[in-house]
């Protein structure tokens, strides 16, 4: 498995989120804010959970200005001079992390939060013996599907070409986009089915939010120890 969650937003030193302050969104900032996100997605697309990490992590802002009044987050507004404080930095811009599956499957995921022109991009590969999946999450209606003897396939999502327990998820028919948005949609759809009685449904728990914590401290510690640590 290999990946990466890419953005944009803070690339400029006027770029300012609470997410910058370990006081207020804690120690692990690009891993913890969107890289959580890639390990989750990787988990449950794949029913693998992470054992072990090896990670490094850099800083390359090391100074931010702190507006000094409130701001719009992806404003991108420029700071006028006397309009913010100079503030050091110490959480994350960018981080990749060697990954060891409980089967034996080997990733890597990097993150960064200072790609230019990467609002958003999520993407995922799982390389099997038989062939390739991947998915980005800028084009979120495509899945490529590679081939070593035959040509490659791009499936645009249709409801109809989809499996039974894949088409529950799609909404709208063929051609027509889901997004972002829809996926509170269909989370909310599936915690209400679950309290009217159905169990099949699954969708992100406490034990879930807990799983990417504990591999979350892991990765901090790999990056300060500089080795391999085990998932507690």
């Amino acid at each position: 498995m290999q990946g990466s969650y890419l953005q944009d937003w803070l690339l400029k030193e006027t770029d300012w989120n609470w997410r910058l302050e370990p006081e207020a969104g804690g120690g692990l900032r690009a891993v913890g804010d969107i890289g959580s996100h890639w390990l989750d997605l990787a988990t449950f697309i794949t029913g693998r959970h992470v054992r072990a990490v090896m990670a490094d992590m850099a800083t390359f802002i090391k100074v931010r200005k702190k507006p000094l009044k409130p701001i719009d987050t992806f404003a991108g507004k420029q700071l006028a001079l006397g309009d913010y404080e100079e503030k050091p930095i110490s959480t994350e811009d960018y981080a990749a992390v060697l990954l060891r599956f409980d089967d034996g499957t080997r990733g890597v995921m990097s993150v960064s939060q200072l790609c230019a022109g990467r609002k958003n991009r999520l993407t995922i590969e799982v390389s099997g013996s038989g062939g390739a999946l991947a998915w980005n999450g800028e084009h979120p209606n495509e899945l490529w599907a590679g081939h070593r003897d035959a040509p490659n396939e791009l499936l645009i999502k249709d409801p109809s070409l989809l499996s039974p327990e894949a088409s529950r998820w799609a909404s709208y028919p063929g051609g027509h986009a889901e997004g972002f948005p829809d996926t509170f949609k269909q989370l909310y759809r599936a915690v209400y089915a679950a309290i009217d009685g159905d169990r099949s449904v699954e969708y992100p728990t406490f034990a879930d939010g807990a799983e990417e914590q504990h591999i979350g401290e892991a990765i901090a510690a790999s990056a300060r120890d500089g080795s391999w640590v085990e998932v507690k």
